[in-house]
């Protein structure tokens, strides 16, 4: 230790994000300067990583959960050797720049997750420390231990007042994750001022009944950070939660301890004191001193041999199980299993009527002995949700050799720990529960989708056709809502057949979240030899049913369990001799990125009557239906009644669609 030099390194830290934030006229350097101390101390002394491989497997994870702090994360990664320059950090918020206003997962060289939203970050650690542990069982031998790290994270007042990070707390805690540490950046300030104005609660004795560890220091005491985290590292069995008692905007002689740093600049007048204070030259402007500079760039050196070691012990490893070390490099590269395809399902017209959700768990459980990365659960739906892999044991707190993970009722958690699982790496993680209640998920799904994760999300009991648990229970406006995220694929097969492929698409899909959406209700398996194959609902859409000349005065498109109805209606057509065509349209993204050609060749502009069916809001359809179509849909909340009559008496009948035909191609 060399207490001058750790100082100036600290403010280091500390006058990086003030003259950053102070350059933009925008951010939040508070946080930063109150954290800067013991972030330090994680970093210079405690974190495994490696600034030239930023995508090392056996690095350590940090998470800024208080994402808001950026600049803290920022300075960090420029000043211990990564590819972000100071160039970058002069340009902290502007266009293009490497260091946005919260940190970008993909963008940012070292940034290890997309934060800002407050309890994310704390919660999708979790996914990643239950990641490395699951990794560790199927992967170490005696030996050749090629998975051991930890997941450190920084975590506010803001985050652990967040719904989403009680409910990781608590599956954290369960599960009993030794390599879970996290330093609670305990400044009780928050946007309002104090938090004594909404947050008294007793939080360490609240981790403690988690089953966390906890222990309580001076954040810009040194010597007893390093040893709360030498604790730590020492608790095998459970995660730990260090209570480190901070000042917002330390060093600033106006705003230190003072709400009014948290999310606006020093100020010009201000940051001259807070330099004079902290004995910083008033000038240049992002001055970094070349012997704390010297300090942080060990980090560099220390990486690549912490690198090379490591690559060793691969070597070693491959030697010894070489099956394993092949299963390892397909695994952590995101590469599927040969031939995995050859073990899916099929489904014919002689097969009895199956719930999509049914036949969803018959994939899954077909697929599960090919693709050994398939991880994960239910939200505790799993027999309703038909996500068990019935050939595996669960996770639990002392065997991690399970591929099951028991979520319990904690939706908003599991969809965080779901990005975790995928943001690690080597696992392909799933979950499921009922669609109305991806209403909790949705952070989590949006930044799963904005970091381009490859999560499969099973929703199950997808419209009114669920039955008498009535509108509580009864999804309408959820699938527009999933629609509406960017870069999130949301499928819903029409039958068995039409599930098989919405995984083969799914689990081929490594560039973004997929939502497979399936029926409560046992639907038919369509009868292919009158139809097109369902392989053809891989491209998003398809003509289902097409009348002899392909020249149809109106199409009908649908989705899910209302395919059905449309193919009822247009026999209904046929008998009055309309030709229809029945256009099956499970995925609007997959289709959308299919040719121009092909997209016109099912609906063709010409054929202006187009009548679109699916039991839940119209938002969204007019796309496909046009300005002369029109919607079959439900535009309120459903109601308490066996599903067949929901159906019938909210207009989803083969008669009802063949009359609502009738009466569009009357206009």
């Amino acid at each position: 230790m060399n207490p001058k030099l750790d100082d100036l390194c600290i403010n280091t830290i500390r006058m990086l994000a003030v003259d950053a934030i102070e350059k933009a006229n925008s951010g939040h350097p508070g946080m930063p300067m109150g954290s800067a101390a013991m972030a330090y101390v994680l970093w210079d002394r405690f974190l495994k990583h490696n600034p030239a491989d930023p995508s090392w497997p056996d690095r350590d994870r940090f998470v800024l959960s208080a994402g808001h702090g950026s600049m803290l994360l920022y300075a960090l990664l420029h000043l211990t050797g990564y590819d972000l320059s100071l160039d970058e950090i002069k340009r902290f918020r502007q266009w293009d720049s490497r260091t946005p206003g919260h940190p970008e997962y993909g963008h940012t060289p070292g940034v290890e997750m997309t934060t800002g939203p407050l309890g994310q970050g704390f919660a999708t650690g979790v996914g990643m420390a239950i990641a490395e542990r699951s990794m560790a069982e199927r992967f170490n031998r005696p030996g050749h231990a090629i998975v051991d790290h930890y997941t450190y994270g920084i975590v506010s007042d803001g985050d652990l007042m967040e719904g989403v990070a009680s409910e990781a707390a608590s599956i954290a805690g369960h599960l009993r994750l030794g390599k879970l540490i996290y330093l609670y950046d305990d400044n009780k300030i928050s946007i309002e001022g104090s938090t004594d104005i909404a947050f008294t609660e007793d939080v360490a004795t609240r981790f403690s009944a988690y089953r966390w560890h906890v222990v309580h220091v001076d954040g810009n005491d040194l010597g007893a950070v390093s040893a709360a985290i030498e604790a730590a590292k020492a608790k095998k069995d459970r995660p730990s939660l260090i209570v480190a008692r901070t000042q917002i905007a330390f060093g600033s002689p106006g705003k230190a301890g003072n709400a009014e740093a948290h999310g606006a600049p020093l100020g010009k007048e201000e940051v001259r004191r807070t330099k004079e204070a902290l004995g910083w030259p008033l000038e240049p402007a992002f001055h970094v001193p070349s012997e704390a500079l010297a300090r942080f760039r060990r980090s560099v050196e220390e990486g690549k041999e912490r690198g090379t070691e490591w690559k060793a012990r691969l070597d070693a490893y491959a030697a010894a199980h070489p099956g394993l070390a092949a299963e390892w490099s397909r695994a952590t590269e995101g590469r599927l299993p040969e031939g995995w395809e050859d073990a899916l399902p099929k489904f014919s017209t002689g097969d009895p009527a199956l719930a999509t959700r049914e036949a969803s768990g018959k994939v899954l459980n077909a697929v599960a002995g090919k693709v050994t990365d398939l991880l994960g659960g239910s939200a505790d739906l799993a027999p309703s949700n038909n996500t068990f892999l019935k050939a595996y044991d669960s996770i639990t707190g002392s065997d991690f050799s399970g591929r099951n993970i028991h979520f319990g009722v904690r939706e908003h958690a599991m969809g965080a720990v779901l990005n975790g699982l995928a943001i690690h790496g080597g696992t392909i993680p799933y979950g499921g529960t009922f669609l109305v209640f991806a209403d909790y998920m949705r952070p989590a799904i949006r930044l799963a989708a904005m970091m381009g994760l490859g999560v499969i999300y099973v929703f199950t009991h997808d419209s009114i056709g669920l039955g008498e648990d009535g509108p509580t229970h009864q999804p309408v406006e959820h699938l527009a809502a999933l629609r509406a995220i960017p870069n999130l694929t949301v499928i819903r097969p029409a039958d068995a057949a039409e599930t098989v492929d919405a995984w083969r698409f799914a689990l081929n899909h490594r560039a973004g979240p997929s939502a497979i959406i399936l029926s409560r209700q046992k639907l038919p398996v369509l009868d292919r030899t009158k139809s097109a194959p369902a392989t053809d609902a891989g491209k998003g859409g398809y003509i289902l049913s097409d009348v002899p000349d392909g020249k149809p005065r109106i199409i009908l498109i649908a989705t899910g369990s209302e395919v059905e109805v449309a193919l009822g209606a247009q026999a209904i057509l046929a008998g009055k001799s309309i030709a229809a065509r029945v256009v099956s349209l499970p995925s609007w993204e997959i289709f959308d990125l299919q040719p121009k050609e092909y997209r016109e060749s099912v609906l063709p502009p010409a054929v202006s009557a187009r009548l679109a069916v699916e039991a839940g809001v119209s938002q969204g359809w007019e796309k496909y239906s046009g300005s002369a179509g029109d919607v079959v849909s439900i535009e309120r909340f459903g109601a308490s009644a066996p599903g067949k009559v929901l159906m019938e008496k909210f207009g989803f009948t083969p008669e009802n669609v063949a009359a609502r035909a009738i009466a569009l191609l009357g206009r």
